[in-house]
């Protein structure tokens, strides 16, 4: 993954490659992303610790673009506010090294406008039963209490970003 010679467009040229993943909850977005980002050394930033709060998912996904993708664009440092699930309340700024490439990952990393300040997007899918029987596996009971109420916002982003058409390519997870 190392630096691209030629940066995507919006970016400096010699920056650091930004890869984008995103896909349904259970579809296999943070083993991806884990194992893509050890592989090329890449620094790995989860949705799952940005959005804020169970209705988050939009919020996260313009956090994100401002903070961390228009800062790397205008060279600032990128940083995004965490979430503390345990006392839902915002959690402490986790500062990113403009140096490294980075992986982002989670429902919400690729839009349109993510994409332009992005080096590369990736689509996971997967069928529905087979998602929510992973997520639920993996997440517990608190998750299959807020699955509806997240499944709808998914859906919402998806008509709204066209996350899969915008996605450079689409992969089962």
């Amino acid at each position: 993954m190392a630096f691209s010679p030629e940066a995507a467009p919006g970016r400096p040229a010699g920056s650091p490659r930004i890869t984008l993943i995103d896909g349904r909850s259970g579809s296999g977005k943070t083993t991806f992303a884990t194992e893509l980002a050890a592989r090329e050394g890449a620094q790995l930033l989860s949705l799952d610790d940005v959005y804020p709060g169970w209705d988050g998912l939009e919020a996260a996904e313009a956090h994100v673009l401002e903070h961390v993708l228009r800062a790397l664009a205008e060279g600032r440092p990128p940083h995004a506010r965490t979430w503390n699930w345990a006392d839902a309340r915002p959690g402490p700024w986790r500062d990113l090294d403009a140096t490294v490439p980075l992986v982002i990952e989670g429902c919400g990393a690729v839009s349109p406008a993510a994409r332009a300040l992005a080096d590369h997007a990736i689509y996971l899918e997967l069928d529905d039963a087979e998602r929510e029987r992973r997520a639920i596996a993996r997440d517990g009971e608190s998750f299959a209490r807020e699955w509806q109420r997240w499944a709808l916002q998914e859906v919402r982003h998806a008509a709204l970003h066209h996350s899969r058409e915008t996605a450079d390519e689409v992969k089962q997870g």
